[in-house]
């Protein structure tokens, strides 16, 4: 009998994750079927609840539904728990198992894909939401140089920063953007929502060292960010390789099996 697995979110249409998990069944010899699932705003629970009756093994979980999905799972990993978001479910033995591969993907993109190594550079995170949270302990454990927290609201960032400072031996820093003033970073990572919108960051021009690169989680468009980036002498990406990257970390986890992601990209690029 095929595995059924599904991805829930609320707008659901646009995802890709049908796409990629079927690629990488057939390239693995998978026995199993993956569906996009849209669950009503109001509706999370029961509509995973009825999901698991009627035979699903695992789930991923996108906006807006994350945070009620760490808060249904009975077990969580410890990456999980340090991002206070779940967007991989697995369902066994009466056990909700929820884990985050937000920050996995994230870290395989950029040293896999783009040849970033992470350990021994400065690195900026702008943004102080689920999204910034769930990439932090990950990009810890690469070891850089020095990591930075920049948000509008800079109370929040020095909040998230906080919540960190015993994971590691690195202490994040943080602040508003106006602090940002004659600093330069050699990764430069967008985790705020104006990749969705035209707004322009406030980020001045130096903030690129030489051969810097700057990452948009957001995919599909050219964003504002990008734009100054690119203006800024940067290398640019967007974050179609985080998507496949913590698409296979969670079929991983699932099937036992990590799918190769070069041919998935290959074909989401056309």
């Amino acid at each position: 009998m095929t595995d059924r697995y599904a991805v829930f979110g609320n707008p659901i249409a646009h995802s890709q994750s049908p796409r990629i998990h079927a690629l990488f069944a057939a390239q693995s010899g998978q026995d199993m079927c993956y569906e996009a699932l849209l669950a009503p705003l109001d509706g999370f629970v029961a509509a995973v609840a009825a999901f698991v009756r009627d035979g699903g093994k695992g789930a991923n979980v996108t906006v807006p539904f994350k945070e009620a999905a760490f808060r249904l799972a009975t077990r969580l990993t410890p990456r999980a728990q340090a991002a206070g978001a779940v967007n991989t479910l697995s369902f066994a033995d009466n056990t909700v198992s929820g884990d985050n591969t937000d920050g996995a993907g994230l870290v395989r993109d950029l040293k896999a894909n783009l040849g970033c190594d992470i350990a021994g550079k400065r690195i900026l995170l702008l943004g102080a939401g689920g999204a910034a949270r769930g990439v932090i302990l990950p990009l810890l454990q690469e070891q850089p140089a020095a990591l930075a927290i920049a948000n509008r609201t800079e109370e929040k960032a020095v909040r998230l920063a906080r919540e960190f400072s015993g994971n590691t031996q690195l202490m994040p820093e943080a602040g508003g953007f106006a602090r940002l003033a004659g600093q330069e970073f050699d990764l430069i990572i967008n985790a705020t929502s104006t990749g969705l919108s035209a707004t322009a960051l406030p980020l001045p021009p130096q903030l690129f060292a030489p051969g810097a690169l700057a990452y948009e989680m957001v995919y599909g468009r050219e964003t504002p960010f990008m734009r100054q980036a690119r203006e800024a002498g940067a290398r640019v990406a967007d974050g179609l390789g985080m998507l496949v990257e913590q698409a296979a970390e969670a079929f991983f986890g699932w099937r036992g099996v990590r799918p190769a992601t070069a041919p998935v990209l290959a074909v989401l690029k056309g």
